[in-house]
């Protein structure tokens, strides 16, 4: 079975911004939650949303979209794929979460990543003092999960005895995830326990990346299977092929331009380094991650980069805004493909 998450950008209103006025934007969120909210009508497994800075998305806190949906569902997972480790002190991450894991009556899933270098680079952080900030906060969610009094010593944070209120509800911890592009996080993630995600990259470069983190698990003697891997893609679904694709050339333009400042993007895919910017090192947009066409052949692209990867998570980007066909894809990607991956073997 692969499990059918969707992903969301929730992406800034594609207007001038002096055309853009206060109460545009409460409009675009009242939108964004009814589909949001109808989700729960089909069998995805969950939505995970994404958080940014400063430019191109309206989500700079996602947990609170989290809270949000929380109180209009009952049955669909939620999480941030991921909290963006270095802004935030890192005992609030675990308090937030928690209070989550109760609002979401237990439906939480644990989501970080080191973050968009452009983004850290607004507030004065270089990327040692990003990653480095990131593992920190890593050692003390993980700390935190398995005793929520917590004593940690380290280059930005000390502590003693820091009791952290409420505890999680669900027991085990709920799961966690790390955003990565590289070898050394998919190795490091799976000495964590924790589940994977990547995107971006080509089928064969991601299967490297996963290969990493099973030799890794096995190293350990801990069973880290298909349900600790996802794989992250643009799809464009409609029963005509071609306006799917249509759809999926114009997001591949899009995501071209939102990228060009991102330093970790090239002309080329490597994989050796760490997820840190410099330019042309680390990651390519390769166009295995762009999927389109009718239900089934969607299906069928999907279950093949699936096993290709050993993923057993898929989260989808449904296209982009609020609008009637947003609401679409969604609901046919949810009578249609869900079902497929779903009853796929061999994820």
């Amino acid at each position: 079975m692969i499990k059918p998450w969707i992903f969301e950008f929730t992406y800034a209103i594609n207007r001038p911004e002096e055309e853009i006025h206060p109460e545009d934007i409460t409009a675009e969120f009242d939108r964004n939650m009814k589909i949001w909210e109808s989700v729960e009508a089909y069998d995805y497994e969950g939505i995970f949303f994404s958080e940014h800075h400063f430019h191109h998305a309206y989500s700079p806190s996602p947990n609170l979209f989290v809270a949000a949906l929380a109180q209009r569902t009952k049955r669909i997972r939620l999480g941030v794929m991921g909290v963006v480790a270095p802004f935030y002190l890192p005992w609030r991450i675990y308090e937030e979460m928690a209070m989550l894991d109760h609002l979401t009556h237990g439906r939480l899933e644990i989501g970080c990543a080191n973050g968009v270098p452009q983004e850290l680079e607004r507030i004065g952080y270089d990327p040692e003092e990003a990653r480095a900030r990131f593992n920190e906060a890593l050692d003390i969610l993980d700390a935190a999960l398995d005793n929520p009094v917590i004593t940690y010593h380290g280059a930005y944070w000390n502590v003693d005895n820091l009791n952290l209120l409420p505890g999680m509800l669900q027991q085990p911890a709920p799961p966690k995830w790390t955003t990565i592009v590289s070898k050394g996080s998919a190795k490091k993630s799976a000495g964590r326990g924790s589940k994977i995600c990547t995107s971006f990259q080509s089928v064969a470069l991601i299967t490297e990346i996963f290969d990493v983190f099973r030799d890794e698990a096995d190293r350990l003697g801990v069973d880290l299977g298909a349900d600790y891997i996802g794989l992250r893609r643009h799809v464009a679904v409609d029963r005509d092929g071609s306006v799917a694709r249509e759809a999926s050339d114009a997001a591949r333009a899009h995501t071209a331009s939102m990228l060009k400042a991102d330093a970790r993007v090239g002309e080329k895919e490597e994989v050796e380094l760490l997820d840190a910017p410099k330019a042309g090192s680390s990651f390519s947009v390769h166009e295995d991650e762009f999927i389109a066409g009718t239900p089934s052949q969607v299906a069928e692209q999907i279950i093949e980069q699936c096993r290709a990867t050993g993923s057993g998570n898929f989260l989808a980007m449904l296209g982009r805004g609020s609008g009637a066909d947003r609401q679409a894809a969604i609901s046919l990607y949810g009578e249609e493909v869900v079902p497929e991956l779903r009853k796929a073997e061999g994820g």
